[in-house]
């Protein structure tokens, strides 16, 4: 039985591949029309409906079994495969991190489309759909189910809740061997290791009174204060990376009043489960013996000054071995068209899958883009470029699904 390399060197020396890459060429500018009709349906966080309803229509268009929408708000549609009924998700998700109201109009500059969330994620979306048509139109078929999947709630926080309810309540949890999410265009970045994270809104409260006619009172801001700067001098360390970030504050009513209630918001970050635990319990340590030393320190005669820490994300860490036939494939496949590979951590959908021990990886829509999560957001749908990056990931996903051809 041949190993990854050869695999992915078999099915690109066949003439099928060759079909499949040309139908991509042929419709490169559908393809581009797809990205532009999807950027420009707006998909808010938590607000995903409209966008997925469109997508939805698309999977239907493409022929897809089993086409549904799920209780959470994914989509998805299943690719026969002719084995014994293995399941490889490939994913793309709906949503983006631009709020309501945020004018997702796409400008075209030549070869570069500009707009809120068109290479994060939305390109990857009709990307999928490309690599559905090339497959069709070269006759490839998998040995593997491929379950196409648009889901929502990747961003912020929305938690990864798509891919989490995918994985643990829908109905095809326990079904699924192995998952692949397309984000970003960049395909000789292929992410291995999922970075986990722990998200906390902490409200601090307290009497509050007038600043001259109450002072010496007990005040929530003193004690928000205290935990912040004592989050700042956590120390973490460079390997397993590991970060912390007080990055929202808010409160008080008014100049002249000792506020009753001020509000922060924390993430904690690391590449290691274990890392990420003993950055939680310090950040409680720390929350806790912020509010006793305000309590300590100042007049609670109205009532002391209190802490509620809030859950407000909760993403696992995770990896997928680098000597797994599913990297190797990836990496083969990518270093085949000529890239550079290199192995990064980040949080994407393939953190839900990692944690579970179920084979995973990002992988890119090909081209380039930048300034992402930015207003000024852009993608470089140049032919040659986007073509390369699109059949280093199409050859990715027939590695991985297993390919027969005659």
């Amino acid at each position: 039985m041949s190993g990854p390399q050869e695999e992915v060197a078999r099915i690109a020396a066949h003439p099928r591949f060759a079909t499949a890459r040309a139908t991509m060429r042929a419709e490169h500018g559908r393809t581009v029309e797809d990205i532009i009709r999807l950027t420009e349906i707006p998909a808010p966080p938590f607000a995903e409906e409209a966008r997925a309803a469109a997508y939805l229509a698309m999977l239907h268009a493409h022929g897809l079994e089993e086409v549904e929408q799920d209780e959470v708000g994914n989509v998805m549609g299943r690719r026969r495969g002719f084995g014994n009924g293995e399941t490889l998700v490939v994913a793309a998700h709906l949503d983006t991190v631009f709020p309501a109201g945020t004018d997702v109009t796409v400008c075209r500059e030549g070869t570069r489309l500009f707009a809120p969330g068109v290479g994060d994620d939305t390109r990857s979306l009709a990307v999928n759909l490309a690599f559905l048509r090339a497959m069709d139109a070269a006759g490839i078929r998998t040995r593997a189910d491929i379950l196409f999947v648009g889901d929502v709630g990747e961003e912020g926080l929305g938690d990864l809740r798509g891919v989490r309810h995918l994985f643990t309540q829908g109905r095809h949890a326990g079904k699924i061997d192995g998952f692949l999410t397309v984000d970003s265009p960049e395909v000789e970045r292929i992410v291995t290791g999922g970075v986990g994270s722990k998200r906390f809104r902490v409200l601090f409260r307290g009497p509050g009174g007038h600043s001259f006619g109450a002072f010496g009172l007990v005040n929530p801001m003193y004690a928000m204060a205290l935990a912040a700067t004592g989050i700042g001098r956590i120390t973490v360390p460079r390997q397993p990376v590991t970060t912390h970030c007080v990055s929202i504050v808010s409160g008080g009513t008014s100049v002249n009043a000792i506020p009753n209630e001020v509000r922060m918001e924390v993430d904690l970050r690391s590449r290691s489960a274990e890392e990420l635990a003993r950055l939680e319990r310090e950040f409680h340590r720390i929350v806790t013996e912020a509010v006793a030393e305000e309590n300590a320190v100042r007049d609670g005669r109205d009532g002391p000054v209190t802490a509620q820490i809030i859950a407000i994300g909760d993403r696992p860490a995770g990896e997928t071995d680098a000597a797994s036939p599913m990297v190797q494939a990836a990496t083969a496949a990518v270093a085949h068209h000529g890239y550079k590979v290199s192995y990064e951590d980040s949080s994407t959908d393939a953190n839900i899958p990692m944690s579970l021990g179920i084979p995973a990886l990002r992988i890119g829509s090909g081209g380039r883009g930048g300034r992402a999560h930015s207003l000024d957001e852009w993608i470089d749908v140049e032919e040659e470029e986007s073509l390369r990056g699109m059949a280093a990931s199409l050859l990715t996903i027939l590695a991985v699904a297993g390919v027969e051809l005659d």
